[in-house]
């Protein structure tokens, strides 16, 4: 029997093309939005209250319940129940689990908009930025009150588009960021010559309404149901709620780390407001390759590895899993490597302020780049099989570490926002290495030969990509004239050579991972083109 063509789902390889192409672009444009952040607000002139810093400094909060509380239980906590559901055919406890969490995380999160909004001034002098000016403390608070709705619309829109992924859907899921970026880029433009920073919180909260609109978009055919009831007497609901603390408390240590960072930032010793802007700035580029390869790859698979459990089938699990985690270590390690050595001429291109420092606090956090990418497709490893307890685990443990590093490395090391950076990179490798152990033990024979002999082909090539990469930095050096188009030829220049010198290597070492680029170029190359005369 043929699917009706609007219920047929999207392939591995499409749903991670998609969700890569979109991120790119949606990376782009938020680093287009720092860009005019650091430009419009932390130049020659601008009172000190109106820093950068303070922009970034008031999202701290809102991430940190957000991520606490309902964060955990989008995707990787409740898509594994959903997934059951579907393969028995079951569309209405579909809708039923999905409108209970609705409701149930709802009513939270309204919680925390009038907590957040009643104790702004009080958590942000003594949780968030005690270092910061009282005026920009107060700019803090302010932004904070704003912003203090805009969980509740984040975990509706993450619900609906788990849902979504589940059926196969992931266009309206990767669109969605666009207008959230977009509402905040036009924010700079209508509010920076009268209410100043404080306007950009007011194009957050306008974002977060349109990521929500447009997320809804993806309901269309699909027939969900809305009801404003939770049912309590769900099975899955219950087992849902029991796995639900573990994965936010994961979410929430996670979202301590950034504030305890931007409490030492914010201490004089450390630099203040520059320094949270600064280290921000730098964690935003590290992002991108994580979202790029890692969150986009991992978020496309993580529905059939769902599959794969529940229909009985945990061999095609491992093999799903080894081939998804050996194809994100290859496109990872050249992004690396390019990121480390030419990681001054992005921070000039991307941040014009301050892109010296930044690119010193980024360079020590390209290891966290590859560390938080293996992260992305492991712990939806444990997710896929319904334990979040073995991740939280790890993570109070390592950002248990992290602390102690960042305090130690910024402050009484004296390495400011750099070791920040450099306490990233350290707790991110800790983590993987834990967690990979831990899948070792539950199955010593997950990472077979052929895994151990890719992984160590993809190693060698990489060496020589190093080399590639040190080579073109000293061909065409960073020199303190480059901007504009002379910047961006040099970098890309670079990049490619490197890249290059990755993917040559790789199908000479007869990588899999390489065979789909060279069939693609063969098949453009070679097709035939229909002339009529």
């Amino acid at each position: 029997m043929q699917i009706p063509r609007n219920r047929k789902k999207i392939s591995f390889g499409n749903a991670a093309l998609l969700l890569m192409s979109t991120t790119l672009l949606i990376q782009v444009l938020g680093f287009f939005r720092t860009k005019l952040v650091n430009a419009n607000f932390n130049g020659i002139g601008i009172a000190p209250d109106q820093n950068a810093g303070v922009y970034f400094a008031a999202f701290v909060l809102p991430d940190f319940f957000y991520f606490t509380i309902a964060a955990g239980a989008l995707g990787v906590a409740f898509m594994p129940y959903l997934a059951d559901r579907l393969s028995k055919s079951d569309r209405k406890g579909v809708w039923e689990l999905s409108a209970s969490l609705l409701n149930f995380l709802s009513i939270f999160m309204v919680g925390v908009g009038i907590f957040l909004f009643i104790f702004a001034d009080v958590l942000v002098r003594t949780v968030v930025a005690h270092g910061l000016t009282p005026d920009q403390q107060h700019n803090v608070a302010l932004m904070i009150r704003i912003l203090a709705l805009n969980p509740l619309f984040f975990t509706i829109s993450g619900i609906i588009a788990a849902v979504q992924q589940v059926f196969g859907r992931f266009f309206f899921y990767a669109i969605a960021p666009f207008f959230y970026n977009a509402s905040i880029i036009a924010s700079i433009y209508i509010f920076k010559d009268n209410i100043g920073i404080v306007g950009l919180a007011i194009g957050a909260l306008v974002g977060a309404v349109l990521q929500v609109l447009v997320v809804f978009l993806g309901n269309i055919g699909l027939g969900f149901h809305w009801r404003p009831k939770i049912i309590w007497a769900t099975k899955g609901f219950r087992q849902m709620l029991k796995n639900l603390p573990s994965r936010s408390l994961d979410q929430g240590i996670d979202q301590v780390q950034s504030v305890v960072e931007t409490n030492i930032a914010s201490s004089p010793l450390v630099g203040g407001a520059t320094a949270i802007g600064n280290y921000n700035s730098a964690y935003i580029l590290h992002t991108a390759p994580i979202m790029l390869i890692g969150t986009a790859i991992s978020t496309a698979i993580f529905p059939k590895l769902n599959a794969r459990l529940s229909q009985g089938r945990p061999d095609l699990f491992r093999q799903d899993f080894l081939r998804v985690l050996r194809l994100m270590l290859w496109l990872i390690f050249p992004i690396v490597v390019v990121s480390f050595f030419a990681r001054g001429y992005l921070a000039r291109l991307i941040f014009s302020q301050n892109s010296p420092e930044i690119a010193l606090i980024f360079g020590a956090l390209t290891a966290a780049i590859l560390f938080r990418t293996i992260y992305a497709i492991i712990s939806r490893w444990f997710y896929a099989q319904k334990d979040t307890r073995t991740p939280l685990f790890v993570s109070i443990f390592v950002i248990g570490l992290n602390v102690i590093l960042s305090y130690s490395l910024a402050i009484k090391f004296n390495y400011r926002a750099e070791g920040l950076a450099i306490a990233q990179s350290i707790v991110a490798g800790v983590e993987v290495l834990i967690l990979g152990s831990v899948m070792l033990k539950r199955d010593p024979k997950l990472f077979d030969k052929e895994f151990w002999g890719g992984l160590l082909r993809i190693i060698s090539i990489t060496g020589f990509s190093i080399v590639a990469g040190y080579i073109s930095v000293k061909l065409w050096p960073l020199m303190s004239a480059d901007i504009g188009i002379t910047l961006l030829l040099k970098l890309s220049a670079i990049a490619s050579i490197t890249i290059t010198t990755h993917v040559l290597l790789s199908a000479l070492f007869g990588l899999d991972e390489v065979r789909p680029i060279f069939r693609w170029l063969k098949r453009i190359s070679f097709r035939r083109i229909k002339i009529d005369y």
